[in-house]
């Protein structure tokens, strides 16, 4: 059995002159998560709505367990299960009428239906509320619920939009959970999210978007190995670009030939080196004598946020 179940080539997606999603490839397999990390407004929303047959693509193609979205859409669909951003629940049926339905429309009928919809209660941890309406649920149940309905049917391709905004540590924490298992039972899942510790946390391998087009993918590994043990020390205050662009031009010249500028105006400084709290005296110094007045430091160690910044100069979070 072929192990990538889910096969995305040349994606693209515009909106008159604006181009969403840019020539994003990538695969996916069984067992596996794979994360689509970046800011908001990147890409990663657009790209699932396109892989999930909810928006048509302006280019390329998506399939699912062998299945064109677009040209096979009805088959690529039976194996796919979705939790958008948005929460897609019917405020007025109760949780398990609402697991009841998406079983249905999946094709689930009879004790076939009762045995999973009564599984997946239990699985999601709303036994005890399955004659309740959403609206009374909190809304890290309405997350839990929202989850049940994508996965009632078992789906080969399991996509999770941003699943954890707006919940509470441990709501957010019984998610995780919930994503391993699935993966666990063989579940190929693809999993948006800006934050950097849940992708680093979730996912087997990573692709990083940002304005529409990846620009790094690999395993969690092995981006962090991109980063080549690399720190990034962030100052804000008052630079003169000229002085300042000098002055690190004399560091690296010197003992910090692997000091780097990664972005530069007169209110930020962005700089990058291996073990760069060993040299903090340094640096101020040289940047006190260039007239520069620092206001805040930020020094972040290797992961997947500093790679985004080396990467576009810019916070994952902006």
């Amino acid at each position: 059995m072929n192990s990538t179940v889910l096969i995305v080539e040349n994606l693209g997606k515009s909106y008159g002159d604006v181009l969403a999603v840019d020539g994003v490839s990538f695969r996916a397999e069984r067992g596996s998560v794979f994360g689509l990390l970046g800011p908001n407004g990147a890409g990663k929303s657009t790209t699932i709505n396109c892989i999930s047959g909810l928006l048509p693509p302006s280019s390329g193609r998506a399939s699912i367990n062998g299945a064109d979205i677009v040209n096979a859409a009805k088959a690529a669909k039976q194996s796919l299960g979705v939790v958008p951003q948005d929460l897609a629940l019917y405020d007025d049926l109760s949780a398990i009428d609402n697991l009841r339905f998406w079983g249905q429309a999946y094709g689930l009928r009879g004790s076939e239906l009762d045995e999973r919809v009564k599984t997946v209660l239990t699985y999601i941890g709303l036994g005890d509320r399955a004659r309740d309406l959403p609206k009374t649920f909190s809304g890290g149940m309405k997350r839990r619920l929202n989850f049940g309905c994508a996965v009632v049917h078992r789906p080969a391709v399991l996509l999770l939009d941003e699943p954890t905004v707006g919940v509470d540590p441990q709501s957010r924490s019984r998610l995780f959970e919930l994503v391993e298992s699935e993966r666990a039972n063989g579940a190929c899942i693809v999993y948006t999210t800006h934050y950097m510790e849940e992708a680093e946390r979730l996912c087997d391998s990573v692709a990083i978007i940002d304005n529409g087009q990846l620009i790094a993918q690999g395993t969690v590994a092995a981006l962090r190995e991109q980063l080549d043990a690399r720190d990034v020390l962030q100052l804000s205050g008052n630079f003169d670009t000229e002085k300042c662009t000098r002055a690190i031009n004399d560091l690296q010249a010197g003992a910090l030939d692997k000091l780097q500028i990664v972005s530069h105006d007169e209110g930020s400084l962005v700089l990058s080196l291996p073990d760069a709290s060993q040299h903090l005296s340094s640096i101020f110094q040289v940047l006190d004598n260039s007239g520069a007045t620092i206001a805040e430091t930020s020094l972040r160690r290797p992961n997947l946020e500093t790679l985004f910044m080396l990467l576009t100069g810019k916070e994952l979070r902006e």
